[in-house]
């Protein structure tokens, strides 16, 4: 049996005729993507419906969070396919604005995500959460969600978003959705389209190093990155290589690493290069 035809989703482009369509919603969730709709992006959709009567999906590739020589340009953009998945998924509005509208001049004021992004994916993307940050803000605005859902795969970004939403009294409920893996091991991504089949063979190196990692917990902090970088070590010398950027253990609030003897929370994450794809992952830990 073929599924059921749902109705195409209202789609906005302005602040305007987002905020005539709000004033007829409910309580509402936002899943802020990039486009490129994945199944990943899928199960944030789902966790939205469960939790709000009405869903918005903004589809907006952000230049703010991308630094020099990143992949802006390259990012993958299928905006037929992001409304068709958006429909499936019985979403209520899509809002697709574009750069000229959520950036109609300079972007002087940001929003400073304090030591989180300095840190990690701060460190390697200089003034990335700074992007991230503003960005979110400005959709918060325009959109006016109850709850917004993101993407634990994204565990820093999301723990930076916490903390906004905190510090600043923006009064929403921020949702973090457990990874959604491909059947292979590799965390979905949009950037997954980059891999060629070789690299993406390689690149299951990231998810079977946080799986040992993740095994050894009971060996603490320094067992468990061993496990991890043992994965990773033999990975760097295949035919098509891992390249790490960073492998660390940190609490799960701060992204500080975590000390030898820590006991509670903690997250550990990964970042490598496999050919031009830069791909990051992590998994929740408890020790």
């Amino acid at each position: 049996m073929t599924a059921p035809d749902r109705a195409a989703p209202v789609v906005a482009r302005t602040p305007e005729e987002l905020a005539r369509i709000r004033a007829g919603l409910g309580r509402t969730a936002l899943v802020p993507t990039m486009g490129a709709l994945h199944s990943g992006h899928r199960g944030l959709i789902a966790a939205a419906r469960e939790r709000a009567e009405a869903v918005v999906v903004s589809v907006f590739v952000n230049p703010l969070q991308f630094g020099p020589g990143e992949d802006y340009e390259r990012y993958p953009r299928a905006f037929d396919d992001d409304l068709r998945a958006c429909a499936e998924e019985g979403v209520d509005v899509v809002y697709a604005p574009g750069v000229e509208t959520m950036y109609p001049g300079e972007q002087i004021v940001t929003v400073d995500p304090g030591p989180i992004g300095d840190v990690l994916e701060g460190a390697s993307r200089p003034g990335h959460f700074r992007g991230v940050l503003t960005v979110v803000a400005k959709l918060f605005h325009m959109v006016r969600p109850d709850v917004a859902v993101f993407g634990q795969k994204d565990a820093q970004q999301l723990a930076a978003i916490r903390r906004m939403v905190r510090d600043l009294a923006f009064g929403i409920t921020v949702v973090g959705v457990p990874t959604v893996r491909d059947h292979d091991g590799l965390a979905t991504s949009s950037r997954n389209v980059y891999l060629s089949e070789d690299e993406r063979a390689s690149a299951l190196a990231l998810s079977r190093a946080l799986l040992s990692g993740a095994d050894a917990s009971v060996t603490g902090p320094v067992g468990i990155l061993g496990a991890a970088r043992e994965v990773l070590d033999a990975a760097a010398a295949d035919t098509v290589p891992v390249e790490l950027d960073y492998l660390a253990l940190v609490d799960a609030h701060t992204f500080a690493e975590v000390p030898p003897d820590h006991r509670g929370e903690a997250v550990l994450l990964v970042a490598a290069r496999v050919g031009s794809t830069r791909l990051i992952d992590n998994v929740p830990l408890t020790l």
